[in-house]
């Protein structure tokens, strides 16, 4: 049942509640999670069993699919199922996101042939679909907007430090027990924040029994001056809202930084423990640990620029001068002769996006009207990962044709150079 219960003056009694910390702490788990499910494919095209019975081994286009797959099924979700989530509201739609993923693990876990493996894999991509926006919709009914750089920082610590966690652990997995019950595992993980999700949020602060009137009267005085701004632009209905954003050149800039974010991101995580294995001749046990070293890294910065975009005021010059160090190392590493130095190259390169994740997303929150939020943050996510969809085939294209990573990094450093340029435009311009 829902957590919707009237605050009784009993509750009200003494200090304030701080619920929605706690709430940001259910979102770093669910996103932790979804990552985390995301990501074991890209341990599994390193794993020569696996590769065998999929009947995918020396096909790099293949290995690819099997991320462009769920990229390009989360993209499209992402466009068209998010307005159901501003219809269903936060918490129902992402609990019904988790069971869909789920379900779809354990497809995965059953495939006996490729064709059912893309097959869970655009499964996977739809129930995800639903749920990233809904995060940022979250996040938008419980902060006020000076809070909003840390909280987006809480719960997207999740984003870089799921591949930390999964990275190690699926190369125990599979090394250990075969690639089947890393799925079975993954499916079973989703149970925890489903039940933390239903009974312990609520699409508003007012209608979860543990946040009391002081703290729930503390969000609606922050978020007071963003609802009278949007009320004075007319924009009353969720129809107008969306109008008023897809016509801002803005949100096309944000957007197009985030596809090149997101094709950096995807590119590199699709393919490189492949890449740390096969070029540069690393044993499983350090592949493990390379692989998840620009994650640990990147988690490190997005708690730092969480805390430090709030103190500046500013998110774009941290989009910028992210994505610019992100092209930097890239090059770096796709050069360096050595191996050891390349992997701590490539690391810094990853670790370099954590940087601009609080940033975008808070830029996302100021662009976009309340109520029309989830179809923002959907329409900008969806658009970027189906863009990326494209990476990891094109690496592994670039790979098959030339017999080396070198030109897959270069496509890379091209997106991350894009990217930087797009948010300048809004650095200038005092974003």
């Amino acid at each position: 049942m829902g957590a919707e219960i009237r605050i009784t003056p009993e509750s009200v009694l003494t200090k304030t509640t701080s619920h929605r910390w706690y709430l940001a702490g259910i979102l770093l788990l669910t996103l932790l999670v979804a990552y985390i499910d995301r990501v074991n494919v890209s341990v599994l095209v390193a794993d020569p069993k696996f590769l065998v019975e999929m009947g995918i081994k020396g096909n790099p286009v293949a290995m690819g699919m099997l991320m462009s797959a769920f990229l390009f099924a989360y993209g499209i979700g992402n466009v068209l199922l998010s307005p159901l989530g501003d219809i269903l509201g936060p918490r129902k739609a992402m609990c019904l996101s988790l069971v869909l993923w789920s379900v779809a693990l354990c497809i995965g876990g059953l495939a006996t042939s490729f064709a059912m493996m893309i097959t869970a894999r655009v499964v996977l991509g739809l129930g995800e679909a639903l749920h990233w926006p809904m995060q940022s919709k979250y996040v938008k009914a419980w902060f006020p907007p000076t809070e909003r750089g840390k909280a987006n920082s809480f719960w997207l610590f999740g984003l870089f430090s799921a591949p930390a966690i999964a990275m190690p652990m699926f190369t125990w997995v599979i090394k250990s027990q075969g690639w089947r019950p890393s799925f079975f595992i993954l499916a079973a993980t989703g149970v925890l924040p489903l039940l933390l999700l239903w009974f312990f949020t609520g699409d508003h602060p007012r209608d979860v029994k543990y946040v009391n009137q002081r703290e729930s009267d503390y969000i609606e005085a922050g978020l007071k001056a963003e609802r009278e701004a949007e009320a004075k632009s007319g924009n009353s209905s969720v129809s107008a809202s969306i109008k008023v954003f897809i016509r801002d050149y803005r949100f096309w800039l944000l957007t197009v930084f985030y596809a090149c974010n997101a094709s950096v991101w995807w590119g590199s995580l699709a393919w490189l423990p492949s890449y740390l294995k096969v070029s540069r001749g690393f044993s499983w046990a350090q592949m493990g640990g390379w692989a998840s070293l620009p994650y640990v890294l990147a988690t490190i910065c997005v708690v730092i620029f969480g805390w430090v975009t709030d103190k500046v005021g500013r998110r774009a010059p941290f989009c910028a001068v992210s994505m610019l160090l992100a092209a930097v190392f890239l090059y770096l590493g796709a050069h360096a002769p050595n191996n050891m130095a390349a992997a701590l190259y490539i690391s810094l390169g990853i670790a370099s996006l954590g940087i601009n994740q609080p940033a975008g997303w808070s830029l996302l929150q100021q662009i976009v009207p309340s109520n029309a939020i989830g179809a923002g943050a959907g329409m900008m996510n969806g658009l970027g990962n189906g863009a990326a969809a494209f990476a990891p085939i094109v690496i592994g294209w670039l790979i098959g044709m030339t017999g080396s990573y070198v030109g897959g990094l270069m496509y890379l450093v091209c997106l991350a150079s894009v990217g930087c340029l797009v948010t300048l435009i809004l650095a200038i311009q005092k974003y």
